[in-house]
């Protein structure tokens, strides 16, 4: 396994990160356990969960993966401390309503929601504390373009305050944000810099060969900042396998299963991930390990979130950390992105 720093900490995490949110809906408690059992023996170091977790969002799964997870610890003793643990406290929305009832980032909500994830996680403290995804309407969960609302307070200080009292009280070591666009990141930093308070470490943003938005604006202030990105879907809820192409997927994968997930179910995504799957095949290779490979790759990525819903797919998404993509094949990677761009934004 390959191991980079998460951000400007001292924290070495593997690059590639095990993915949680199907866990009590789409596996059991006894898989998530298994997955986890796997990760670990294969020097995975890195996990992600979140309040919100199981997906899609419901009073009946909310909560449940951070459960699991808790269990596993409680179960393995002493593994707990060799693992880099990562949650999320989610944010305003109508799909939120069953968590807290005034769903945004206050102090008493942050306090509220550290508080609750400590318990269920059965864990003293959370390395990584992140926000799910900005309070103020912005262009995020596959929004392509940018229509501005007025009406939004400014609370950008307010949480980097809390979540820095969370620091110092030993709850969280770090903290980070996920869907976040650059004028996001750089509130942050600067305020953080201006108030001398902790700096965020990481972005958790959705990154794959279907959406590479990230490179535009974030890709740089990663780099430059050492705010590196914690990519989720690098596999496009499946699509990137290559199985419904080759009309080998089942009723219960995700695209399938899910109505409400269409980020990643129109014509252009079809046709884009078709040539990607002929020039996987092309080079002797899975679709799903090129895909993920690709993302390994990016100099902006501090780890790559990678989730399974059977232990097949887990080992083939940890070993893409071996996969070592050619430059005549990220060429031709770029030429469809330049002809198909962003198709899943």
């Amino acid at each position: 396994m390959e191991y980079r720093k998460l951000g400007n900490t001292d924290l070495d995490v593997s690059a590639i990160c095990l993915g949680t949110m199907t866990w009590g809906n789409q596996n059991t408690e006894s898989e998530g356990h298994a997955q986890m059992d796997y990760a670990f023996d294969h020097e995975v170091n890195f996990w992600d969960t979140a309040e919100l977790y199981a997906v899609p969002a419901s009073a009946e799964t909310s909560f449940k993966t951070e459960m699991i997870m808790g269990n596993w610890f409680a179960m393995n003793q002493g593994k707990r401390e060799k693992i880099i643990l990562a949650t999320k406290i989610a944010g305003p929305g109508p799909y939120t309503a069953h968590i807290r009832e005034a769903s945004d980032y206050s102090r008493q909500n942050i306090v509220d929601a550290v508080d609750g994830s400590l318990k269920r996680l059965q864990t003293d403290y959370i390395d990584l504390y992140q926000l799910h995804w900005p309070a103020r309407s912005t262009n995020f969960f596959g929004k392509r373009g940018y229509y501005h609302r007025d009406g939004w307070e400014d609370s950008f200080l307010d949480r980097i305050e809390v979540l820095s009292e969370q620091v110092k009280h030993g709850k969280i070591r770090h903290w980070g944000i996920s869907n976040e666009t650059p004028w996001g990141l750089m509130n942050y930093l600067r305020l953080a810099d201006k108030h001398d308070l902790p700096k965020l470490v990481s972005v958790q943003n959705p990154y794959n060969l279907l959406n590479r938005t990230y490179e535009v604006g974030m890709a740089e202030m990663s780099i430059r900042e050492s705010v590196g990105l914690l990519a989720y879907s690098p596999m496009a809820f499946g699509l990137l396998s290559g199985k419904y192409h080759k009309g080998i997927d089942k009723p219960e994968d995700r695209i399938n299963k899910y109505s409400t997930m269409t980020r990643y179910k129109s014509d252009s995504c079809q046709l884009a991930t078709q040539q990607y799957l002929d020039i996987a095949e092309k080079h002797g290779m899975s679709l799903a390990q090129m895909s993920l490979a690709f993302v390994n790759q990016q100099k902006f990525i501090t780890s790559n979130i990678i989730g399974a819903t059977n232990i097949d797919q887990l080992k083939e998404n940890i070993e893409s950390i071996n996969v070592t993509l050619s430059k005549e094949l990220i060429k031709e990677i770029n030429q469809i992105h330049e002809l198909i761009p962003n198709p899943a934004p």
